[in-house]
């Protein structure tokens, strides 16, 4: 649940981030829009300008040659008539208001001109910084989805972490249980008979001697049976054969007893230059094999299984395939309940190898293993009770 909330607010924080962006860009197109239509009107003044100061030059001009007339007028004006005076102060008067409004739209228009570019300077202003805005944001969109992305995906790793944790742990007290279950069971019982038994020769001794022997015989036949069954509990805790014979000898030995107890057709395919690895590839190669073959004999309902090993330089390859029943591999990890896969997969990873599964129903099943062997290898042999 706590992942799925940080992934909530991880998404809203995104998403409003880019209605963010959107805004920007969408004041940036306004804006831009703005500055189109400021500069085709800018233009147009600019244009109307230019031809209002042309005539204001041409009237003032006119404005000149009828002051001129005037005065020619008004000092011979006993040499013109009345109608020729008043026509000449008439075209004075009419240019002179024409140059008074020409020169009031030349000052609006240059007023208007002016503001326009003033507005056109703010506008283009806005518009490179909400284009830098956008980008800067979208810089930061970016880091931010990478990084959160990063985050969620750690937290995810560290859940399912998490989960494999508690299920490993559940995993060991339930082994703990078996053991204790086959202890109680099987040897803690054959000797409480054994020390019987050997109560009962005491007796014997006393009373008819001649029947110890078979007793001792018997007594005998109990303890090589509990023998055996501490040593399959050891070799179930941790085999000896991987210690004494490696990785390819060991492997051997497991499928020889899957065999023994099962009845199995097994066989091991083995490539490349056997060697002894360190004790860390060997036990987690071993433990997958085995978990691979115990999923074989519960669940498989197989006939056959061929386990391949490929020893190279500097990795490990090892294939178990049998033709069992097989099943959905999907639908089994989306239940969840799957322990053994993920212990498997988990060994691997904590190699930084790989685990592939391939199987479907009625095809049977193939796991694929790949670690690679890096750095310096582990020395064999040692403490080995720390390794099952």
């Amino acid at each position: 649940m706590e992942i799925e909330a940080l992934d909530r607010v991880v998404k809203e924080t995104i998403d409003a981030i880019e209605k963010g962006k959107e805004a920007i860009f969408d004041i940036a197109e306004s804006a831009r829009s703005e500055v189109e239509r400021v500069k085709k009107e800018l233009m147009a003044i600019k244009q109307e300008t230019l031809e209002t100061i042309q005539q204001v030059d041409r009237y003032t001009y006119l404005e000149k040659q009828a002051r001129i007339r005037l005065m020619e007028v008004s000092r011979d004006f006993h040499k013109h008539s009345e109608e020729a005076i008043k026509e000449a102060y008439d075209s004075a008067k009419e240019i002179q208001i024409q140059l008074f409004v020409l020169k009031e739209k030349e000052k609006n228009l240059r007023q208007r001109r002016d503001e326009l570019e003033r507005s056109l300077k703010r506008l283009s202003r806005t518009v490179e910084k909400a284009e830098t805005l956008v980008t800067q944001v979208g810089i930061v969109l970016q880091f931010l989805q990478g990084t959160l992305k990063e985050i969620n995906l750690k937290l995810e790793d560290m859940q399912r972490q998490q989960q494999v944790g508690l299920r490993i742990i559940q995993a060991q007290e339930e082994e703990r249980r078996r053991v204790a279950r086959e202890i109680h069971d099987g040897p803690a019982q054959a000797l409480a008979n054994v020390v019987l038994r050997a109560e009962f020769c005491e007796q014997l001794l006393a009373r008819d001697a001649s029947r110890v022997k078979s007793e001792l015989v018997r007594l005998k036949e109990m303890v090589r049976s509990c023998l055996q069954d501490i040593r399959k509990i050891i070799y179930d805790l941790r085999p000896m054969a991987l210690d004494d014979l490696g990785l390819v000898g060991g492997l051997r030995r497991l499928l020889e007893d899957c065999e023994e107890r099962s009845g199995l057709s097994s066989e091991l395919l083995f490539f490349g230059s056997e060697r002894r690895l360190g004790r860390t590839y060997e036990v987690a190669v071993f433990r997958i094999v085995q978990e691979a073959l115990n999923n074989v004999l519960k669940h498989a309902e197989a006939r056959q299984v061929i386990v391949k090993l490929e020893l190279l330089l500097e990795r490990v390859v090892a294939v178990i395939r049998d033709d069992g029943k097989g099943f959905d591999f999907q639908a089994v990890e989306a239940q969840g309940d799957h322990y053994g896969l993920l212990s498997m997969r988990e060994r691997a990873q904590l190699l930084e190898g790989e685990l592939r599964i391939n199987s479907g129903p009625g095809q049977g099943t193939e796991i694929i293993v790949n670690i690679p062997i890096k750095g310096r290898e582990e020395p064999v042999g040692g403490d080995s009770g720390s390794y099952c």
